[in-house]
């Protein structure tokens, strides 16, 4: 497995790249219904693995990308959180989002703010971004939490149904935030 030359630090986490003993958990994590809640449908382990293929074909091609995140001593991996580019087409492109994706077990416990916060910093910062967003269904009021905890705001008027997904289905309907980088 590739690297990410960056890995990010937090006074509980560490943002790191992929290893190869993080496929099984990351399968795992991809096919409990309630991760999985505000996503089309759950992963096959196959369907995991490519989609762990293309978080590290992304960090070789952008430097940044859905860092592997780490509790040490406690969680060698608890899910996902860093940048990527969208690979949809919306009104709002191009852009690059934040995004996060962590085991139930790990939950509620402010690790998905606390890294999404690392993640924009770096964004920011090492990246040298203008904006990052973010967006999700409009009924995932966890993850729309953590954006606004971070900083994130939202508009309705950018409010869109989501290309990849039918008319009619529940999850279509998304919600836009953004985060200007500092002053």
């Amino acid at each position: 497995m590739s690297a990410p030359r960056v890995y990010l630090r937090t006074e509980r986490l560490v943002l790191r790249g992929w290893r190869a003993e993080d496929r099984a958990p990351f399968a795992a994590l991809n096919a409990d219904p309630e991760v999985m809640e505000f996503l089309p449908w759950s992963l096959t382990a196959r369907q995991s693995d490519a989609l762990a293929d293309r978080i590290e074909a992304h960090f070789a091609e952008h430097d940044f990308g859905l860092y592997a995140v780490e509790l040490p001593g406690e969680v060698p991996f608890a899910g996902f959180v860093g940048l990527s580019v969208p690979s949809f087409e919306a009104a709002f492109m191009p852009c690059v989002e934040i995004g996060w994706r962590l085991s139930r077990e790990t939950w509620g416990r402010g690790i998905a703010t606390e890294a999404a916060r690392a993640a924009a910093a770096d964004g920011f910062g090492r990246v040298g971004l203008d904006e990052i967003v973010s967006f999700t269904a409009a009924s995932n009021h966890r993850s729309r939490a953590v954006m606004e905890r971070i900083g994130m705001r939202r508009d309705p008027a950018e409010d869109f149904d989501h290309p990849s997904l039918e008319a009619g289905h529940p999850l279509r309907r998304h919600v836009l935030y953004r985060l200007a980088r500092p002053s």
